[in-house]
């Protein structure tokens, strides 16, 4: 009997050890998040975008992960392809059994992959593209987006256009999902806090295809008070210098979203233009005890300052580490639920994702843009609170589709 005992009491003991071992190793598991992003299409944003991340992941696991688990990323590269980025989600999904997906920069793609997250029901944080269809007209239960929105920064930037004695408006933006929200945004709240205004020209050049001197002679001619500009990167430097050379900005204001963001700003240098109202990020001058921790430790990490991609980048998956803490688990519908309502800690102050359209409230920093030592900066900022800038929940129920 003894004998019989004895065995049983081994077999339990190596059955529980066994069990305790397998539980172990599967808490161990990385859980593995799958990043997509424009990298070779636009590196000067997405680059500090992927250090940002990189810096948000490192400390997550340096403090242990989540829910005891390292965070592993498998990023995939779209080329600024809705098509692409619709093949790596499906591959991530699939192939590589990721818990979720984030990022995309580009509108268009963040809608293509918001889609394919939709009828496939998996979790999705947008990091940064910034059409309103994403959380609104196209929004859906399983998407999520952490930039402030083209609406949200339309608003800020038609507060300060309110203020200005222009009457007489032209605007200039590229011809995608984008350019013609942010203009239709503009125009809305503008003419709701200045009903006087009136709008005398609009060019509308293919994205990174600016024809510059055609448009800024058009847009001369019709001799506007004041302009409203949303191109960005190369179409930006085109535009600010052969507006110079032609003298278009003489004695006009302008108002211009993203132009403030160093990524838009720093290849610009001695030729920045000075004193155009505008939505950025003045890392440099921000002096909150937790941003100042961020500057520091990314230049710890990369030698450098970051970009609004970087903080776009790092507050993503610091969002993402959050959500999969209060969920207590990588379950699609446990991280959605945890989600809703979520409150991060990012550099820039708290911010919330919000229960009825799943965007968050991180606000824009807004000033005017200046050249000090040969560089372009902003002057005279502030931040802008995102959650002032959102319409009211019965708006976005009218907006948005019921899930």
């Amino acid at each position: 009997m003894s004998t019989i005992l004895s065995r049983s009491c081994r077999l339990a003991l190596g059955l529980a050890l066994g069990l305790t071992g397998a539980l172990a190793a599967r808490a161990a598991e990385p859980i593995k998040i799958g990043e997509i992003n424009s990298y070779t299409r636009l590196p000067a944003f997405t680059v500090p975008y992927r250090k940002g991340w990189q810096l948000a992941v490192a400390e997550i696991n340096d403090a242990g992960g989540v829910l005891g688990r390292p965070l592993t990323v498998i990023s995939r590269d779209d080329a600024g392809k809705p098509a692409n980025a619709v093949r790596a989600a499906e591959e991530l999904v699939r192939n590589e059994h990721v818990a979720l997906l984030a990022g995309t920069f580009f509108s268009h793609i963040g809608l293509a992959v918001a889609d394919f997250a939709k009828f496939n029901k998996v979790f999705f944080l947008a990091a940064e593209p910034l059409t309103d269809a994403l959380v609104w007209a196209k929004g859906n239960r399983y998407t999520f987006r952490l930039r402030p929105s083209t609406y949200m920064q339309a608003a800020m930037l038609a507060e300060e256009a309110a203020k200005l004695p222009a009457k007489r408006w032209a605007t200039i933006a590229p011809n995608y999902e984008y350019g013609k929200s942010a203009v239709a945004d503009f125009k809305a709240l503008l003419e709701a806090r200045r009903p006087d205004v009136t709008w005398v020209a609009e060019q509308w050049p293919a994205l990174f295809k600016l024809d510059v001197g055609p448009t800024v002679q058009a847009l001369a001619r019709a001799k506007p008070d004041a302009i409203f500009n949303v191109t960005f990167g190369s179409d930006l430097a085109k535009f600010v210098r052969e507006g110079k050379l032609r003298g278009l900005f003489e004695g006009r204001e302008v108002v211009s979203l993203l132009t403030g963001e160093p990524e838009y700003l720093d290849p610009l240098g001695a030729e920045a233009p000075e004193g155009w109202i505008v939505t950025g990020y003045p890392w440099y001058a921000i002096e909150t005890p937790a941003h100042k921790r961020f500057v520091a430790a990314y230049r710890a990490a990369y030698g450098e300052g970051p970009r609004t991609g970087s903080l776009v980048g790092y507050n993503t998956f610091k969002a993402i580490a959050a959500a999969i803490a209060k969920a207590g688990s990588t379950d699609t519908e446990a991280l959605v639920a945890a989600t809703e309502g979520l409150v991060v800690d990012t550099p820039v102050g708290p911010i919330t994702f919000r229960a009825i359209d799943h965007q968050s409230t991180m606000g824009a920093f807004v000033g005017r843009t200046a050249v000090r030592d040969g560089k372009g900066v902003m002057v005279d900022w502030h931040y802008a609170d995102g959650a002032a800038y959102l319409p009211s929940d019965d708006v976005v129920r009218a907006l948005r589709p019921a899930d």
